[in-house]
């Protein structure tokens, strides 16, 4: 598909067509950049976006080991560290 670039100001743009921004995902606001002269416009990612899901996929931590009771101290824990 070809899309003519429109002046916004000093600046251009281009329009994207409804169907492609319901099959993109698009919200209010993409992200954009450049990859290897191409500019790549992606859904906006919220911060921690898809964590809930990784966790629950993550299974129980019952299983998981305490890695803290092996490490032993060092001169700053034994010399200088204060409760």
């Amino acid at each position: 598909m070809k899309s003519e670039l429109i002046r916004i100001g000093n600046s251009r743009g281009i329009r994207i067509p409804k169907p492609l921004i319901e099959q993109c995902g698009f919200g209010d606001t993409v992200e954009v950049r450049v990859e290897q002269d191409r500019l790549i416009i992606s859904p906006e990612k919220r911060p921690r976006q898809g964590w809930s899901e990784t966790f629950r996929n993550a299974g129980s931590a019952a299983d998981d080991e305490i890695l803290l009771g092996r490490v032993s101290a060092n001169v700053f824990d034994r010399e200088e560290w204060e409760w």
